[in-house]
Protein backbone atom coordinates (compact mmCIF):
# COMPACT_ATOMS: atom_id res chain seq x y z
CA UNK A 1 0.00 0.00 0.00
CA UNK A 2 2.89 2.33 0.73
CA UNK A 3 3.97 2.49 -2.91
CA UNK A 4 0.48 3.41 -4.10
CA UNK A 5 0.12 5.97 -1.31
CA UNK A 6 3.37 7.60 -2.42
CA UNK A 7 2.45 7.42 -6.10
CA UNK A 8 -0.75 9.39 -5.67
CA UNK A 9 0.99 11.89 -3.38
CA UNK A 10 3.85 12.40 -5.82
CA UNK A 11 1.52 13.10 -8.74
CA UNK A 12 -0.54 15.51 -6.66
CA UNK A 13 2.55 17.29 -5.30
CA UNK A 14 4.07 17.75 -8.76
CA UNK A 15 0.83 19.09 -10.21
CA UNK A 16 0.32 21.37 -7.19
CA UNK A 17 3.84 22.81 -7.54
CA UNK A 18 3.77 23.24 -11.32
CA UNK A 19 0.14 23.11 -12.48
CA UNK A 20 1.55 21.42 -15.58
CA UNK A 21 0.66 18.12 -17.26
CA UNK A 22 4.05 18.25 -18.98
CA UNK A 23 5.88 18.02 -15.63
CA UNK A 24 3.74 15.02 -14.69
CA UNK A 25 5.02 13.31 -17.82
CA UNK A 26 8.60 14.38 -17.07
CA UNK A 27 8.53 12.91 -13.55
CA UNK A 28 7.12 9.60 -14.74
CA UNK A 29 9.68 9.59 -17.55
CA UNK A 30 12.52 10.20 -15.08
CA UNK A 31 11.30 7.49 -12.74
CA UNK A 32 10.81 4.79 -15.34
CA UNK A 33 13.19 5.56 -18.22
CA UNK A 34 16.09 3.71 -16.50
CA UNK A 35 14.02 0.56 -17.02
CA UNK A 36 14.15 1.02 -20.80
CA UNK A 37 17.96 0.84 -20.76
CA UNK A 38 18.69 -1.32 -17.72
CA UNK A 39 15.86 -3.88 -17.53
CA UNK A 40 17.14 -6.08 -20.41
CA UNK A 41 20.62 -6.09 -18.80
CA UNK A 42 19.04 -6.82 -15.41
CA UNK A 43 17.28 -9.75 -17.05
CA UNK A 44 20.67 -11.25 -17.96
CA UNK A 45 21.79 -10.96 -14.33
CA UNK A 46 18.47 -12.43 -13.17
CA UNK A 47 19.56 -15.63 -14.89
CA UNK A 48 22.91 -15.48 -13.04
CA UNK A 49 22.65 -13.94 -9.55
CA UNK A 50 20.84 -14.84 -6.35
CA UNK A 51 17.45 -13.25 -6.96
CA UNK A 52 16.46 -12.90 -3.31
CA UNK A 53 19.61 -10.96 -2.37
CA UNK A 54 19.26 -8.56 -5.28
CA UNK A 55 15.63 -7.92 -4.35
CA UNK A 56 16.68 -7.02 -0.79
CA UNK A 57 19.15 -4.47 -2.21
CA UNK A 58 16.64 -2.92 -4.63
CA UNK A 59 13.95 -2.61 -1.95
CA UNK A 60 16.44 -0.99 0.44
CA UNK A 61 17.31 1.68 -2.15
CA UNK A 62 13.63 2.43 -2.75
CA UNK A 63 13.10 2.75 1.01
CA UNK A 64 15.94 5.27 1.30
CA UNK A 65 14.48 7.32 -1.58
CA UNK A 66 11.11 7.47 0.17
CA UNK A 67 12.76 8.75 3.35
CA UNK A 68 14.71 11.30 1.28
CA UNK A 69 11.43 12.63 -0.12
CA UNK A 70 10.06 12.82 3.42
CA UNK A 71 13.02 14.84 4.69
CA UNK A 72 12.97 17.23 1.73
CA UNK A 73 9.25 17.83 2.07
CA UNK A 74 9.24 18.57 5.79
CA UNK A 75 12.37 20.71 5.50
CA UNK A 76 10.51 22.95 3.04
CA UNK A 77 13.23 22.68 0.39
CA UNK A 78 11.45 20.31 -1.98
CA UNK A 79 11.95 21.31 -5.62
CA UNK A 80 11.07 19.67 -8.92
CA UNK A 81 14.72 18.85 -9.63
CA UNK A 82 14.91 17.03 -6.29
CA UNK A 83 11.96 14.89 -7.34
CA UNK A 84 13.52 14.20 -10.74
CA UNK A 85 16.81 12.98 -9.24
CA UNK A 86 15.11 10.81 -6.62
CA UNK A 87 12.81 9.40 -9.31
CA UNK A 88 15.81 8.46 -11.47
CA UNK A 89 17.59 6.68 -8.58
CA UNK A 90 14.41 4.86 -7.64
CA UNK A 91 13.92 3.99 -11.32
CA UNK A 92 17.34 2.34 -11.45
CA UNK A 93 16.44 0.21 -8.42
CA UNK A 94 13.10 -0.76 -9.95
CA UNK A 95 14.76 -1.62 -13.28
CA UNK A 96 16.57 -4.42 -11.47
CA UNK A 97 13.72 -5.22 -9.10
CA UNK A 98 11.18 -6.04 -11.83
CA UNK A 99 12.87 -8.93 -13.70
CA UNK A 100 14.33 -10.37 -10.50
CA UNK A 101 10.93 -10.26 -8.79
CA UNK A 102 9.06 -11.95 -11.65
CA UNK A 103 11.75 -14.63 -12.04
CA UNK A 104 11.87 -15.11 -8.24
CA UNK A 105 8.18 -16.01 -8.27
CA UNK A 106 9.02 -19.29 -9.99
CA UNK A 107 11.58 -20.11 -7.28
CA UNK A 108 9.03 -19.43 -4.56
CA UNK A 109 6.31 -21.74 -5.93
CA UNK A 110 8.72 -24.38 -7.26
CA UNK A 111 6.81 -25.51 -10.37
CA UNK A 112 4.97 -24.39 -13.50
CA UNK A 113 1.73 -26.09 -12.44
CA UNK A 114 1.33 -23.52 -9.66
CA UNK A 115 2.34 -20.45 -11.68
CA UNK A 116 -1.13 -19.36 -12.81
CA UNK A 117 -2.54 -19.33 -9.28
CA UNK A 118 0.66 -17.81 -7.85
CA UNK A 119 0.58 -14.94 -10.36
CA UNK A 120 -3.14 -14.46 -9.70
CA UNK A 121 -2.50 -14.40 -5.94
CA UNK A 122 0.31 -11.91 -6.47
CA UNK A 123 -2.03 -9.73 -8.55
CA UNK A 124 -4.72 -10.02 -5.88
CA UNK A 125 -2.36 -8.74 -3.19
CA UNK A 126 -0.99 -5.92 -5.36
CA UNK A 127 -4.43 -4.78 -6.46
CA UNK A 128 -5.82 -4.96 -2.94
CA UNK A 129 -3.11 -2.41 -2.17
CA UNK A 130 -3.93 -0.53 -5.40
CA UNK A 131 -7.56 -0.30 -4.23
CA UNK A 132 -6.89 0.68 -0.60
CA UNK A 133 -3.65 2.67 -0.93
CA UNK A 134 -4.80 5.58 -3.14
CA UNK A 135 -7.86 6.21 -0.98
CA UNK A 136 -5.69 6.33 2.12
CA UNK A 137 -3.27 8.57 0.23
CA UNK A 138 -6.05 10.92 -0.82
CA UNK A 139 -7.24 11.33 2.78
CA UNK A 140 -3.67 11.74 4.07
CA UNK A 141 -2.97 14.48 1.52
CA UNK A 142 -6.20 16.29 2.42
CA UNK A 143 -5.65 16.00 6.19
CA UNK A 144 -1.87 16.14 6.68
CA UNK A 145 -0.15 16.82 3.35
CA UNK A 146 1.96 14.79 0.93
CA UNK A 147 4.95 14.40 3.28
CA UNK A 148 3.22 11.86 5.50
CA UNK A 149 2.52 9.71 2.43
CA UNK A 150 6.24 9.53 1.70
CA UNK A 151 6.93 8.64 5.35
CA UNK A 152 4.36 5.84 5.35
CA UNK A 153 5.88 4.42 2.16
CA UNK A 154 9.39 4.44 3.61
CA UNK A 155 8.24 2.55 6.70
CA UNK A 156 6.30 0.02 4.62
CA UNK A 157 9.51 -1.19 2.94
CA UNK A 158 10.69 -2.58 6.27
CA UNK A 159 8.04 -5.31 6.06
CA UNK A 160 9.12 -6.23 2.53
CA UNK A 161 12.81 -6.41 3.43
CA UNK A 162 12.16 -8.48 6.57
CA UNK A 163 9.99 -10.89 4.56
CA UNK A 164 12.68 -11.36 1.91
CA UNK A 165 15.38 -11.90 4.54
CA UNK A 166 13.23 -14.56 6.21
CA UNK A 167 12.68 -16.62 3.04
CA UNK A 168 14.61 -19.80 2.37
CA UNK A 169 14.35 -20.87 -1.26
CA UNK A 170 16.56 -22.91 -3.57
CA UNK A 171 17.94 -20.79 -6.47
CA UNK A 172 17.10 -22.38 -9.83
CA UNK A 173 19.99 -20.68 -11.65
CA UNK A 174 22.78 -21.74 -9.28
CA UNK A 175 25.81 -23.50 -10.75
CA UNK A 176 24.98 -22.82 -14.40
CA UNK A 177 27.70 -21.75 -16.84
CA UNK A 178 27.32 -18.39 -18.53
CA UNK A 179 28.89 -16.60 -21.47
CA UNK A 180 29.42 -12.90 -21.99
CA UNK A 181 26.68 -10.51 -20.90
CA UNK A 182 26.40 -9.05 -24.41
CA UNK A 183 26.01 -12.49 -26.01
CA UNK A 184 23.34 -13.56 -23.54
CA UNK A 185 21.52 -10.24 -23.95
CA UNK A 186 21.36 -10.70 -27.72
CA UNK A 187 20.37 -14.34 -27.21
CA UNK A 188 17.39 -13.23 -25.09
CA UNK A 189 16.20 -10.76 -27.73
CA UNK A 190 16.70 -13.32 -30.49
CA UNK A 191 14.80 -16.01 -28.59
CA UNK A 192 11.87 -13.69 -27.80
CA UNK A 193 11.59 -12.48 -31.39
CA UNK A 194 11.79 -15.89 -33.05
CA UNK A 195 9.49 -17.70 -30.62
CA UNK A 196 6.26 -16.41 -32.19
CA UNK A 197 3.83 -16.88 -29.26
CA UNK A 198 6.10 -14.88 -26.96
CA UNK A 199 6.70 -12.28 -29.68
CA UNK A 200 2.97 -11.66 -30.23
CA UNK A 201 2.25 -11.51 -26.49
CA UNK A 202 5.08 -9.03 -25.88
CA UNK A 203 4.11 -6.84 -28.86
CA UNK A 204 0.59 -6.47 -27.47
CA UNK A 205 1.66 -5.51 -23.94
CA UNK A 206 4.39 -3.18 -25.26
CA UNK A 207 1.82 -1.32 -27.37
CA UNK A 208 -0.54 -1.15 -24.40
CA UNK A 209 2.31 -0.01 -22.16
CA UNK A 210 3.36 2.77 -24.53
CA UNK A 211 -0.04 4.18 -25.48
CA UNK A 212 -2.43 2.84 -22.84
CA UNK A 213 -0.81 2.90 -19.41
CA UNK A 214 0.31 6.52 -19.83
CA UNK A 215 -3.20 7.60 -18.80
CA UNK A 216 -2.19 7.09 -15.15
CA UNK A 217 0.22 10.01 -15.44
CA UNK A 218 -2.61 12.39 -16.23
CA UNK A 219 -5.14 11.29 -13.60
CA UNK A 220 -4.41 14.43 -11.51
CA UNK A 221 -5.46 16.53 -14.52
CA UNK A 222 -8.71 14.59 -14.91
CA UNK A 223 -9.42 14.78 -11.16
CA UNK A 224 -8.77 18.51 -10.82
CA UNK A 225 -9.54 20.18 -14.15
CA UNK A 226 -12.06 17.90 -15.86
CA UNK A 227 -14.01 16.42 -12.95
CA UNK A 228 -13.42 19.52 -10.74
CA UNK A 229 -12.37 17.50 -7.70
CA UNK A 230 -9.47 17.44 -5.26
CA UNK A 231 -6.98 14.90 -3.96
CA UNK A 232 -9.82 12.72 -2.71
CA UNK A 233 -11.26 12.54 -6.25
CA UNK A 234 -7.83 11.42 -7.46
CA UNK A 235 -7.88 8.78 -4.73
CA UNK A 236 -11.34 7.60 -5.77
CA UNK A 237 -10.30 7.32 -9.44
CA UNK A 238 -7.17 5.34 -8.61
CA UNK A 239 -9.01 3.28 -6.01
CA UNK A 240 -11.81 2.39 -8.42
CA UNK A 241 -9.23 1.34 -10.97
CA UNK A 242 -7.71 -0.81 -8.23
CA UNK A 243 -11.12 -2.31 -7.46
CA UNK A 244 -11.48 -3.33 -11.10
CA UNK A 245 -7.98 -4.76 -11.08
CA UNK A 246 -8.69 -6.64 -7.85
CA UNK A 247 -11.86 -8.11 -9.38
CA UNK A 248 -9.82 -9.20 -12.39
CA UNK A 249 -7.20 -10.80 -10.14
CA UNK A 250 -9.88 -12.73 -8.22
CA UNK A 251 -11.33 -13.89 -11.52
CA UNK A 252 -7.93 -15.17 -12.66
CA UNK A 253 -7.39 -16.93 -9.34
CA UNK A 254 -10.66 -18.81 -9.82
CA UNK A 255 -9.66 -20.17 -13.23
CA UNK A 256 -8.10 -23.58 -13.80
CA UNK A 257 -5.97 -24.42 -16.80
CA UNK A 258 -4.28 -22.08 -19.23
CA UNK A 259 -5.71 -23.16 -22.59
CA UNK A 260 -8.35 -20.41 -22.58
CA UNK A 261 -5.98 -17.63 -21.50
CA UNK A 262 -4.89 -16.49 -25.01
CA UNK A 263 -8.50 -15.57 -25.87
CA UNK A 264 -8.98 -14.05 -22.41
CA UNK A 265 -6.05 -11.72 -23.12
CA UNK A 266 -7.84 -10.52 -26.27
CA UNK A 267 -11.09 -9.85 -24.39
CA UNK A 268 -9.22 -8.04 -21.61
CA UNK A 269 -7.28 -5.88 -24.09
CA UNK A 270 -10.52 -4.83 -25.81
CA UNK A 271 -12.19 -4.12 -22.44
CA UNK A 272 -9.24 -1.96 -21.38
CA UNK A 273 -9.24 0.01 -24.63
CA UNK A 274 -12.97 0.72 -24.75
CA UNK A 275 -13.05 1.56 -21.03
CA UNK A 276 -10.20 4.04 -21.46
CA UNK A 277 -11.89 5.63 -24.49
CA UNK A 278 -15.04 6.13 -22.44
CA UNK A 279 -13.13 7.54 -19.47
CA UNK A 280 -11.19 10.00 -21.63
CA UNK A 281 -14.37 11.67 -22.90
CA UNK A 282 -16.38 11.63 -19.65
CA UNK A 283 -16.97 14.82 -17.68
CA UNK A 284 -19.21 13.17 -15.08
CA UNK A 285 -17.59 11.64 -11.95
CA UNK A 286 -19.93 8.62 -11.79
CA UNK A 287 -19.31 7.66 -15.43
CA UNK A 288 -15.59 8.21 -15.01
CA UNK A 289 -15.48 5.92 -11.97
CA UNK A 290 -17.39 3.18 -13.83
CA UNK A 291 -15.01 3.43 -16.77
CA UNK A 292 -12.03 3.31 -14.40
CA UNK A 293 -13.33 0.02 -13.01
CA UNK A 294 -13.32 -1.58 -16.47
CA UNK A 295 -9.92 -0.05 -17.26
CA UNK A 296 -8.46 -1.62 -14.13
CA UNK A 297 -10.13 -4.96 -14.82
CA UNK A 298 -8.92 -5.14 -18.41
CA UNK A 299 -5.43 -3.96 -17.54
CA UNK A 300 -4.70 -6.53 -14.82
CA UNK A 301 -6.30 -9.46 -16.65
CA UNK A 302 -4.30 -8.68 -19.79
CA UNK A 303 -0.94 -8.20 -18.07
CA UNK A 304 -1.25 -10.95 -15.45
CA UNK A 305 -2.46 -13.44 -18.06
CA UNK A 306 0.41 -12.51 -20.36
CA UNK A 307 2.84 -12.99 -17.47
CA UNK A 308 1.34 -16.43 -16.82
CA UNK A 309 1.68 -17.57 -20.43
CA UNK A 310 5.18 -16.17 -20.87
CA UNK A 311 6.45 -17.82 -17.68
CA UNK A 312 4.76 -21.10 -18.60
CA UNK A 313 6.17 -21.51 -22.11
CA UNK A 314 9.61 -19.89 -21.69
CA UNK A 315 12.76 -22.02 -21.42
CA UNK A 316 14.07 -21.98 -17.83
CA UNK A 317 17.58 -20.82 -18.77
CA UNK A 318 16.10 -17.73 -20.46
CA UNK A 319 13.41 -16.91 -17.88
CA UNK A 320 15.09 -13.81 -16.44
CA UNK A 321 15.77 -12.26 -19.84
CA UNK A 322 12.27 -12.87 -21.21
CA UNK A 323 10.42 -11.65 -18.11
CA UNK A 324 12.70 -8.60 -18.25
CA UNK A 325 11.25 -7.79 -21.66
CA UNK A 326 7.76 -8.31 -20.23
CA UNK A 327 8.58 -5.97 -17.34
CA UNK A 328 10.04 -3.43 -19.74
CA UNK A 329 6.68 -3.25 -21.51
CA UNK A 330 5.24 -1.28 -18.59
CA UNK A 331 8.36 -0.12 -16.73
CA UNK A 332 10.51 1.14 -19.61
CA UNK A 333 8.08 1.72 -22.47
CA UNK A 334 5.38 3.56 -20.50
CA UNK A 335 7.54 6.58 -19.52
CA UNK A 336 8.44 7.20 -23.17
CA UNK A 337 4.73 7.20 -23.96
CA UNK A 338 4.03 9.47 -20.98
CA UNK A 339 6.63 11.98 -22.13
CA UNK A 340 5.29 11.93 -25.69
CA UNK A 341 1.68 12.35 -24.61
CA UNK A 342 2.69 15.01 -22.10
CA UNK A 343 4.15 17.12 -24.90
CA UNK A 344 1.07 16.60 -27.09
CA UNK A 345 -1.58 17.46 -24.50
CA UNK A 346 -1.04 21.28 -24.61
CA UNK A 347 -2.12 21.21 -28.27
CA UNK A 348 -4.56 18.33 -28.47
CA UNK A 349 -5.99 18.49 -24.97
CA UNK A 350 -5.60 15.70 -22.43
CA UNK A 351 -9.01 14.13 -23.17
CA UNK A 352 -8.56 13.71 -26.91
CA UNK A 353 -4.92 12.66 -26.50
CA UNK A 354 -5.90 9.79 -24.20
CA UNK A 355 -8.82 8.87 -26.48
CA UNK A 356 -6.54 8.48 -29.51
CA UNK A 357 -4.06 6.47 -27.42
CA UNK A 358 -6.83 4.12 -26.29
CA UNK A 359 -7.98 3.70 -29.89
CA UNK A 360 -4.46 2.65 -30.90
CA UNK A 361 -4.56 0.04 -28.11
CA UNK A 362 -7.82 -1.25 -29.57
CA UNK A 363 -6.19 -1.61 -33.00
CA UNK A 364 -3.32 -3.54 -31.38
CA UNK A 365 -5.83 -5.89 -29.73
CA UNK A 366 -7.53 -6.53 -33.07
CA UNK A 367 -4.15 -7.24 -34.65
CA UNK A 368 -3.39 -9.73 -31.84
CA UNK A 369 -6.68 -11.50 -32.62
CA UNK A 370 -5.21 -12.47 -36.01
CA UNK A 371 -2.27 -14.17 -34.24
CA UNK A 372 -4.46 -15.89 -31.65
CA UNK A 373 -4.39 -19.36 -33.28
CA UNK A 374 -0.56 -19.44 -33.16
CA UNK A 375 -0.50 -18.56 -29.47
CA UNK A 376 -3.24 -21.08 -28.61
CA UNK A 377 -1.45 -23.85 -30.50
CA UNK A 378 1.68 -23.43 -28.34
CA UNK A 379 -0.19 -23.05 -25.06
CA UNK A 380 -2.71 -25.88 -25.54
CA UNK A 381 -0.40 -28.51 -27.01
Amino acid sequence: MGSFIQSIALGWLVYRLTNSAVYLGVIVFAGQIPALVLTPIAGVYADRLNRRKVLIASQTISMLMAFAMTILFFSGYIKIWHIVIISIINGVAMAFDTPFRHAFLFEMVGGKDLLQNAIALNSTLINSARFIGPMIGGFLIALLGEGYCFLVNGLSFLAVIIALMSMKVKPTNKGKKHGSIYRELIEGFHYSYNFKPIKYLLLLVITTGFFGLSYQTFLPVFAKDILHGNAQMLGFLTGTMGAGALTGAFYLASRKGICGIPRLILIAAITFSIGLMGFSLSTYPVISLVMMFFVGFGMIVQFASTNTLVQTIVDEDKRGRVVALYGMSFMGITPVGSLLLGTITPWGGVQYTIFVSAFICLLAALNYSRRLPIVKEEVCK
